[in-house]
């Protein structure tokens, strides 16, 4: 089971991104976040943010997930469009900036939780309990909502015309 997280427009090159994102790669999740906490480059905290959304995006499509065993399969930083700017320079020359910006995605990878069936006799009889329960709530939504809907009745041309000749 995989999940993936996607920071777009980060104010900081490429380059510099990626030189963090190395400490994460393959490392478990709970590590991860803890390198980013004392890593302390500026794109540290954004690439924090990032694997715990991931870690977040995991837990929602998955429901139940051990996220202890969650690790970073796959950490790139991409490059995004550069800000163009100019720096006026002596004698009425011109430099021109280039200010970066990347788009950084995480992967994260781990298995999902199989949930046992009840062990004892009882939480077993309880499940099945709320079972037909769980179907009656259903049933009666359903009736409500035919009841509040009117029926269209059609007739065909024959039994149409068959009444306006009657």
């Amino acid at each position: 089971m995989e999940a993936k997280a996607i920071a777009r427009y980060v104010r900081v090159t490429p380059r510099k991104a990626d030189q963090v994102l190395q400490l994460i790669r393959g490392k478990r999740v709970d590590l991860a976040a803890e390198i980013m906490l004392f890593t302390p480059k500026h794109v540290a905290r954004t690439i924090r943010k990032v694997l715990q959304s991931a870690v977040a995006n995991a837990v929602a499509t998955e429901g139940k997930i051990n996220v202890e065993s969650l690790h970073v399969k796959h950490a790139t930083a991409n490059a995004g469009p550069t800000m163009k700017r100019i720096m006026p320079r002596a004698q009425g020359r011109a430099t021109p900036l280039l200010k970066r910006t990347c788009h950084i995605t995480i992967i994260v990878e781990g298995e999902a939780v199989a949930v046992a069936p009840p062990s004892s006799r009882r939480a077993r009889a309880a499940v099945k309990a709320e079972a037909p329960a769980a179907k009656a709530k259903v049933a009666a939504k359903a009736a409500a909502k035919a009841e509040a809907t009117p029926k269209k009745t059609t007739r065909s041309r024959k039994a149409v015309a068959s009444t306006k000749e009657s």
